[in-house]
């Protein structure tokens, strides 16, 4: 460089310099609005094995108490120590937040549930048009309807909710709509409850308090703020008949029958409910190259993320393409593709 300054067309090779600067900015802050056939738009030469073209992989969560993001701060730490890039969680009220953060630009990955995120393609339930800049790069483990009462409540079954007081998640979260679809496939509406729009924790401390008949608390297992409650609370977990859960399936098919195994949260028994598939989510805007490295990293770290919540334990990279909603991010195919040629 210093040679070409030297020489007799140094403004020229300055104001190339000057032009690429430009450019390198450009892919930094992720915008792609020149045209396909202007140079701006063209791909930028892949980074060091070490360094991402994008200088942000923001992380996109929910409740702090969550796994969601417990997992994501292991992971943001990760990808920091692999590739000097800026990567931190945003705690969120979940998956439909998380959605409208990647449609406006403002965080790179998200966790996701996997209804909303059906519905995000197709334009439905919470979203008024499709999101169209959203791709997977995995399907994680399974989020467990968690429905929690106290023992002498009488509530046994999702049946029982009807007329009762109960936190449905967050308004708009993962949990507030997976909630709805439940309930609406039992022929309950909210005109039915007395209804409260409450996280995890909020909704473990108003069930402590005595504010709540009943609280949503979908997550993977165990749930830090159910753990943390059944110290101090007559916790009693409220079942999904198995028929119910394959019949609303029938038009949600996101829905499976799980238990919540014996033991989980001192129950005796296990606990049938309704599960829904996790996906790990990135936006379809970051380079080929970089969600190849970030899926790579993801896998490869599995043992950390799995120290970090034991509901990573359900995920495999032999089973991350089982499930999907959305179509695969082309990094993360290009991953999938290198393994299976192995």
């Amino acid at each position: 460089m210093k040679t070409s300054l030297r020489t007799s067309l140094g403004a020229l090779a300055l104001a190339g310099l000057l032009t690429a600067c430009s450019d390198d900015t450009t892919t930094n802050k992720q915008t792609q609005t020149a045209p396909a056939s202007s140079p701006a738009a063209e791909s930028p030469a892949p980074a060091a094995d070490n360094k991402l073209e994008t200088r942000f992989a923001t992380i996109a969560t929910g409740g702090a108490s969550g796994p969601y993001n417990i997992i994501a701060t292991t992971m943001g730490e990760i990808f920091n120590k692999t590739y000097g890039v800026n990567s931190k969680t945003q705690t969120t009220g979940a998956s439909v937040e998380n959605v409208n953060l990647m449609a406006q630009n403002k965080v790179e990955l998200a966790f996701l549930m996997s209804d909303v995120l059906s519905d995000a393609l197709a334009g439905e339930g919470s979203f008024q048009a499709p999101v169209t800049n959203v791709q997977q790069i995995a399907a994680l483990y399974p989020n467990y309807v968690q429905i929690v009462t106290s023992k002498k409540s009488g509530i046994k079954t999702l049946e029982d909710l009807r007329g009762k007081r109960v936190a449905v998640g967050a308004q708009n979260s993962g949990v507030e709509v997976n909630a709805r679809n439940l309930l609406t496939g039992h022929g309950i509406s909210y005109s039915d409850l007395k209804v409260d729009y409450l996280g995890y924790a909020e909704a473990a401390d108003a069930l402590k308090a005595g504010k709540l008949d009943a609280a949503f608390l979908t997550s993977g297992l165990p749930n830090a703020s159910l753990l943390e409650l059944e110290q101090s609370f007559d916790l009693q977990m409220v079942s999904i008949k198995p028929e119910n859960v394959s019949r609303i399936a029938e038009d949600k098919s996101y829905f499976v029958s799980l238990e919540i195994p014996a033991g989980t949260y001192g129950n005796e028994e296990p606990v049938t409910t309704a599960a829904i598939m996790n996906a790990l989510a990135v936006r379809s805007d970051l380079s080929q190259e970089d969600v190849y490295k970030l899926t790579r990293t993801f896998f490869d770290s599995l043992p950390q993320l799995r120290n970090s919540h034991q509901a990573m334990n359900d995920v495999s990279v032999e089973a991350a393409q089982q499930g999907l909603v959305a179509p695969l991010h082309p990094g993360a195919q290009q991953y999938y593709d290198e393994l299976a040629a192995d």
